[in-house]
């Protein structure tokens, strides 16, 4: 299990009435092949760290590195390229487009990065299958519950077959029965090629990742593993 994502001091201050330090010169290297969880108190930095990885946001100080290519937050096209290409993302409340059908909103993310709608359409296609949503294809997001919602965004997540994915409380607002599932389908796709880091408040599925950051103040402040 190689370094493949590599934190260098970075450091994330919003400027408010007063600055506001979130992430405090943070190291830290992750492993492909491993899942991470992040937990902590809100305000301790966890969604703002997902951010910085991702390339949404850009640390005030300290530099990222994927394998050896050193992240330059000044190249946005590229960027956005990468993310695209790389990087899978699940949020708590899904981001699905309200206008759009559960298999629009999956293969309109493989379009992003490959202009060959019919491709994307049955990769879309096989991927609601995975997820169990198939006959659900047609629905849009009002018309789905929130268990399939979230199985819908970690489809759309997946379609690009990203080296990280990355996921920011995606069970955070569902009941325990229907966070099982999630959790678990979030949790297949694993592999030996791929790093997952997904924050938690949950210690129960917290526990469950190869590795649990606990985070405080900015700072990851423990490790176990």
């Amino acid at each position: 299990m190689s370094k493949f994502l590599q934190l260098n001091n970075i450091s994330k201050t919003f400027e408010t009435s007063k600055k506001l330090k979130v992430i405090k010169n943070l190291s830290f290297i992750f492993k492909k092949g491993k899942t991470y969880s992040l937990m902590g108190p809100s305000g301790s930095g966890k969604s703002t760290l997902l951010n910085i990885i991702s390339l949404i946001d850009q640390p005030t100080n300290g530099y990222i590195k994927f394998n050896t290519h050193q992240i330059n937050y000044e190249n946005k096209e590229d960027n956005d390229q990468f993310r695209a290409k790389k990087i899978g993302i699940v949020y708590q409340q899904n981001n699905l487009l309200p206008d759009f059908t559960s298999l629009e909103n999956i293969y309109l993310a493989s379009l992003s990065i490959n202009n060959n709608k019919d491709l994307a359409i049955s990769k879309a296609k096989q991927l609601l299958k995975k997820v169990g949503l198939f006959s659900r294809a047609d629905h849009y997001p009002s018309q789905l519950s929130g268990g399939e919602a979230q199985r819908v965004a970690i489809a759309r997540a997946i379609i690009n077959d990203p080296e990280i994915i990355l996921a920011d409380e995606p069970t955070g607002s569902l009941d325990m029965k229907t966070a099982k599932i999630i959790f678990n389908l979030l949790k297949d796709q694993k592999r030996s090629d791929r790093l997952i880091i997904f924050a938690t408040h949950n210690r129960f599925f917290g526990k469950k990742a190869d590795c649990l950051l606990e985070m405080k103040d900015g700072i990851i402040k423990s490790s176990n593993g």
